[in-house]
């Protein structure tokens, strides 16, 4: 995001309604605050903190409702003169709003997201200046969306409750009220099963340097955030795959106005389906700016082999279904440390499956060596090649197998198996035939024949 509006730095800002440091709006607020000392709309109040808890103590013992308003604001009782004379002789004040609402009456109040909402109308004297002679939010909120022309509020759901306190203040300020959405919390349910707001303090996911550590695509973030804004976006991007963020239309009436669940499942999904659509230049050259950062062991041999590491992210990429291997920046390493002879080597785990008997497995590696594997094969003639194989050593096609199973010693997915693994060390692979033609003649050789000894 690129702000066009306030602070740049500690000294400096830009924009049109400046200044946008609050100190140094001093004398507008002053301004405003004396024009509702003139209309009769604030005064000055003159209650200490013991004052306020004596008063809130009284309050809780009948059970009243708690606060400053009506008899218990007993400042505004005070006559001007006599408040006048007591800031000049130098007692600490703050400056609060004489409220003319009614409690027991009731406005509306229509949010973009929440819908029309019922209050009781506002009749506390709320502090608009404190004794720092700084303004409370309430306040500054109103003189600052005034005056910088502010149409909409969008906040947390936690300010819903100060509407009736905001209208209360635009309409003594005889300002335009603005436009308000309240945004329910972002929910998560923890490890307790419990669903609860997603905190900054307990939750590492509420923080935006997580997602970049974590090598998650800014743009599948921000897909995901959109998918939790407005309930109709991902039908949308069903339908206009071609098009972006950008050519969407929010709509606050399809925002969630009880709060949306964190799914960052979901998220990983919209991530490794965001990163299956990239070219192959653009996963080398975003995961080239993730390691540096994090791996700069990954990002040196990736650096050092730029063109064969394009071609290892674009097997199964250029196709109608791409493959979808790589869930985040941070994983890919994973899926394709094999292919580097900087990782392969030294005491290698191998993961066979189905048939894992060394001289089994040698036996089979050493056959397809002698008689079956030739480099310059295509992928068709390659795989018959490999049936043949299977055949030659008492195992079956697939089909042949499914209907005999207990005739052979297992299929030809059983063999590619073998040889997958003894190639990569693992039976999660994308397509052996491309990786075999990617790590060459003399690589495959050299593999299958390390493992036979």
């Amino acid at each position: 995001i690129n702000f066009d509006e306030g602070m740049i730095n500690e000294t400096e800002s830009q924009g049109e309604y400046g200044p946008y440091l609050q100190s140094q709006r001093r004398e507008i607020y002053e301004t405003y605050a004396k024009y509702l000392v003139a209309e009769g709309l604030a005064y000055p109040c003159f209650c200490t903190e013991e004052d306020l808890e004596n008063q809130r103590k009284h309050q809780e013992k009948i059970k009243a409702r708690l606060g400053y308003y009506g008899k218990y604001a007993v400042c505004r009782k005070i006559p001007i003169e006599k408040a006048a004379e007591k800031i000049k002789a130098g007692d600490s004040y703050i400056l609060r709003l004489k409220s003319l609402g009614d409690f027991d009456k009731k406005i509306k109040i229509n949010d973009l997201i929440k819908g029309e909402i019922e209050f009781p109308e506002n009749d506390l004297d709320i502090v608009l200046i404190k004794n720092d002679g700084l303004p409370t939010y309430h306040f500054a909120h109103a003189v600052d969306d005034h005056l910088m022309r502010t149409t909409h509020v969008i906040r947390g759901d936690e300010w819903i409750s100060s509407l009736p306190i905001h209208l209360q203040l635009f309409q003594a300020l005889n300002f335009k009220f603005p436009k308000y959405a309240h945004f329910s919390p972002l929910m998560k349910i923890d490890e307790n099963g419990t669903r609860r707001k997603l905190s900054k303090r307990k939750d590492p996911e509420a923080a935006v340097s997580y997602y970049h550590e974590k090598g998650i695509p800014k743009e599948a973030v921000k897909l995901y955030v959109m998918t939790v804004a407005n309930s109709n976006f991902e039908m949308w991007l069903e339908q206009n795959p071609t098009k972006g963020i950008s050519d969407f239309v929010f709509d606050f009436k399809k925002v969630s106005p009880s709060g949306s669940l964190f799914d960052f499942e979901k998220l990983l999904n919209i991530s490794k389906n965001y990163i299956s659509h990239l070219s192959k230049e653009e996963v080398y050259q975003e995961l080239l700016t993730y390691t540096k950062e994090f791996d700069i062991e990954f990002f040196n041999i990736l650096l050092k082999y730029p063109e064969y590491a394009q071609n290892i992210f674009n097997i199964e990429r250029e196709q109608k279904k791409p493959r979808k291997d790589y869930v985040m920046y941070s994983t890919i390493k994973n899926e394709v440390w094999y292919m580097f002879d900087e990782y392969f080597s030294g005491n290698l785990n191998y993961i066979f499956d189905k048939v894992n008997d060394k001289k089994e497995i040698s036996e089979i590696l050493k056959t397809y060596l002698e008689k079956y594997y030739v480099f310059d094969h295509d992928e068709t003639t390659w795989f018959e090649k490999i049936k043949e194989l299977a055949i030659s050593l008492g195992y079956a096609d697939t089909k042949e197998y499914k209907l005999n199973p207990t005739q052979y010693k297992g299929s030809v997915a059983d063999i590619a198996a073998v040889i997958r693994v003894a190639l990569t060390t693992t039976n999660q692979t994308p397509n052996l035939y491309q990786i075999m033609k990617l790590l060459g003649e003399e690589r495959v050789k050299e593999r299958l024949e390390k493992f036979i000894k």
